[in-house]
């Protein structure tokens, strides 16, 4: 899967560039005690950082970042970011704009009268044909003072033009700066095709296959990780 990013060529030396979602992890999960003691099982017990499906949805696909400092203070939002003349006249030129109220009244979204935010893209995003471009909030990062409005972009057709990812302010106690490079949306290929869904009872093989796979997980850890995953994707 080959993913072209392209910019103004007026900021292609300014811009903070995507970047895979694995060279993004967070200074929580790296600091994460690995096995800590648990008092309901009376014995050392590991943790999220030790499960390859929550640090794999992490590392899958790649981040597109914040493009300068945002200074957030009482509710409101400010930048300091100079940038030379565009090539596009009609080319955002500010990190974030947003949407009124009226526009998520009624959803889950909504909170009250408050607007939601919109991170400005610098970057249009081409994907291989036949393929779409999930944007989603950073996987596990509910430490972001903000959430990600969930989107799908047939991003193989649609790619004249930078994609915005709509977010919602869920931390208003958050003052201070939102510093460059912050990951804003986390991004990943999906192939456009229809789902055939299949449901069946299982055959007598396949209730043997469970039943010797379930004893080894009960076992003793590492089943899945050594026998099963696959490495190197994203």
């Amino acid at each position: 899967m080959n993913i072209i990013f392209r910019c103004d060529p007026s900021l292609f030396d300014l811009l903070p560039r995507p970047v895979p979602a694995r060279a993004m992890l967070p200074d929580w999960l790296r600091a994460m005690a690995p096995r800590v003691p648990s008092t309901v099982h009376q014995r050392s017990i590991r943790t999220v950082k030790q499960c390859p499906p929550f640090v794999d949805a992490m590392t899958h696909g790649f981040m597109v970042l914040l493009p300068c400092d945002v200074t957030v203070k009482a509710g409101q939002f400010s930048w300091d970011w100079p940038l030379p003349a565009l090539a596009m006249p009609g080319h955002p030129r500010a990190p974030l704009s947003f949407h009124v109220p009226e526009q998520i009244a009624g959803s889950p979204l909504a909170h009250g009268r408050q607007s939601a935010i919109k991170f400005n893209s610098f970057w249009t995003i081409e994907l291989e044909a036949g393929w779409s471009l999930m944007a989603v909030h950073p996987v596990h990062r509910d430490d972001l003072p903000f959430r990600l409005v969930t989107g799908l972009v047939d991003a193989d057709r649609f790619h004249d033009v930078g994609i915005n990812f709509p977010a919602v302010w869920v931390d208003p106690s958050f003052e201070g700066i939102l510093p460059r490079g912050t990951p804003v949306a986390q991004c990943y290929p999906v192939v456009r095709e229809p789902l055939s869904l299949t449901c069946a009872p299982m055959s007598p093989a396949e209730v043997k296959d469970y039943e010797a796979v379930a004893t080894k997980i009960m076992a003793g850890p590492g089943v899945y990780r050594k026998g099963y995953r696959r490495r190197g994707i994203g």
